[in-house]
């Protein structure tokens, strides 16, 4: 599965609906959506997510979906985010099948080769810097980017704090992508995407992950 080196870690916010950011977030040119919402209950998330697939389908949009396998089954997205107190990997992995991304929120080198000896189809890794959206812990900065590129070869996606001003240093350290929330939500969902994309293209290529 091909995806573009940006994941917008999309949910609802005071003035702006999950859908409606997400709708901007696609028509700036985003092709991985991963749906994060903590202030549903179980349906509301089933139904949220749903309308989140039966959007990115009309884009060719990748969507996965954070921490729940059954609403990630339920809805058919593309794969599930996990981070280390949720499900096991492996157990994920049982009930989605082969065929389904599975990543993993991951803070350590350690952390970062248990996933891959796990299965992971990708890790997530950081803050790298301080976030406005979670407390994940201290920033982890960017010479640690570089000892997790050099620890695995999984694909390597970076959050924490990022932006248009410093993604282009994150993937220099060897991220193949970078996740971002409050970059895209604060403010012009669609012009932020928009400079979040042009940032990514140096020389005018788009850096690439294949999983």
């Amino acid at each position: 599965m091909y995806l573009g080196g940006l994941c917008f870690i999309v949910s609802g916010t005071e003035d702006l609906t999950c859908l409606e950011a997400a709708s901007m977030s696609l028509k700036a040119g985003v092709r991985w959506l991963q749906y994060r919402e903590k202030n549903k209950d179980r349906r509301g998330l089933y139904i949220e997510a749903l309308a989140l697939r039966l959007l990115t389908s009309k884009f060719s949009a990748v969507l996965t979906i954070n921490d729940y396998a059954d609403i990630a089954l339920a809805v058919s997205a593309d794969g599930l985010h996990i981070g280390q107190e949720d499900l096991p990997l492996t157990e994920a992995r049982k009930l989605l099948g082969p065929g389904k991304i599975i990543g993993l929120s991951t803070h350590s080198v350690q952390e970062a080769r248990r996933a891959e000896a796990e299965g992971a189809d990708y890790i997530g890794f950081g803050p790298v810097f301080g976030s406005l959206t979670k407390d994940a812990g201290p920033p982890k900065g960017i010479a640690e980017i570089r000892r997790i590129r050099a620890s695995v070869r999984l694909p390597v996606v970076a959050i924490g704090g990022i932006n248009h001003g410093n993604i282009e240093s994150v993937l220099s350290a060897g991220a193949d992508a970078a996740a971002v929330a409050s970059a895209i939500l604060r403010g012009d969902a669609e012009g932020n995407a928009r400079m979040l994309l042009e940032a990514l293209k140096p020389g005018g290529k788009e850096i690439p992950v294949d999983f």
